[in-house]
């Protein structure tokens, strides 16, 4: 069922595949320096599995970068099922691919992710104990959009002081890119703070849920990025923030929930020199695997926990951006040294 690759930079990438239900995907075990990987399972209709392979590798490194911005004893991890949740999604498939997660004792923890729910963890968990996300038990963290969004929510408050220089979002217009759980909790957030929405997603019933729930204004999905708009907010793939967009983008801030926002290292500069301001998304998302973590760690005092974590969250995006202004530098590369300097030393 698993055929470990060679894969230099992780400790540990494997080929999943049991014919019997069909399944087929990838598990990628970036770092245990600071615990045990974790990260949530994915299930999107590939086109290839290159792509696939290309896809946890790098979300697997991301969340060994999230779990440190966060401040959690986690180190990175990431699953990939290929195939659509909406036909090729069975009871078999999910059983499968927690057997794998169980073969590796331990050194991965998954949770849900895009393509997934509770529900789904619930049948994973039939097949191994290294699952969180789960909507029933002694611990359970249910689904961790709620909590993600809020994250992303106070970064974006924390980011819009130093871009706008007031962290109160009334009359703020957010463009909302994807409007999945995350994305969706995150504009019911925008609305009650007051801020104005522009919205886009493929899923034309998320959109008029929007349109409906939050007076939102909605465009093609391919227009979001440049429409007239004083923050970004990237809530669904990733390299949306790339260098044929960012000419293009009107916003002064980009704060969202997807992971991987910047197509590649070059972007960075050209954020600088166009003035905009980006809050590095592995900060600005980590309130998902906080809500996860306490699940992992079986924290009895869930609520409090987790939004302590979420303020401690809040005030390292603005140590980010604050030290990034002192010592001219982007936000991105203040943020990685900061973790880096956290992954030489195991989390207490």
């Amino acid at each position: 069922m698993l055929t470990k690759l060679d894969q230099s930079g992780y400790e540990g990438v494997y080929r999943v595949e049991d014919a019997a239900s069909g399944l087929r995907g990838y598990i990628a075990v970036h770092s245990t320096v600071r615990g045990p990987a974790a990260g949530g399972l994915r299930m999107r209709p590939y086109a290839a599995e290159a792509e696939a392979l290309e896809d946890v590798l790098r979300l697997s490194a991301g969340m060994t970068y999230k779990n440190a911005a966060a401040d959690l004893p986690l180190g990175g991890g990431k699953a990939v099922i290929i195939g659509d949740p909406a036909k090729d999604k069975s009871e078999a498939l999910l059983r499968a691919m927690g057997r794998a997660v169980e073969a590796l004792e331990g050194k991965y923890w998954t949770a849900e992710d895009m393509g997934m729910s509770p529900d789904d963890m619930a049948v994973l968990a039939q097949e191994t104990k290294y699952v969180a996300g789960l909507g029933q038990g002694d611990f359970a963290s249910g689904d961790p959009s709620p909590v993600t969004a809020a994250g992303v929510l106070g970064c974006m408050e924390v980011a819009a002081r130093h871009a706008f220089g007031s962290s109160n979002l009334q009359g703020k217009t957010v463009a909302v890119q994807g409007l999945g759980h995350v994305g969706m909790y995150l504009a019911e957030g925008l609305h009650r703070a007051g801020a104005k929405l522009i919205v886009a997603d493929t899923n034309a019933r998320a959109v008029q849920e929007a349109m409906e729930r939050f007076e939102a204004v909605a465009v093609a999905p391919e227009a979001i990025h440049g429409v007239e708009a004083d923050i970004y907010a990237p809530c669904a793939i990733g390299g949306t923030v790339n260098m044929g967009t960012i000419p293009e983008i009107k916003a002064k801030l980009i704060c969202g929930a997807a992971n991987n926002q910047l197509a590649s290292r070059r972007e960075r500069m050209l954020l600088e020199a166009r003035d905009i301001l980006y809050a590095p998304d592995y900060v600005a998302n980590g309130g998902g695997i906080i809500n996860v973590a306490a699940e992992i760690l079986k924290i009895e005092t869930r609520a409090p926990w987790v939004a302590a974590r979420l303020g401690r969250l809040e005030e390292t995006m603005d140590q980010i951006l604050n030290r990034a202004l002192r010592n001219r530098q982007t936000p991105a590369d203040v943020a990685d040294a900061l973790v880096e300097e956290r992954l030489t030393v195991k989390a207490a």
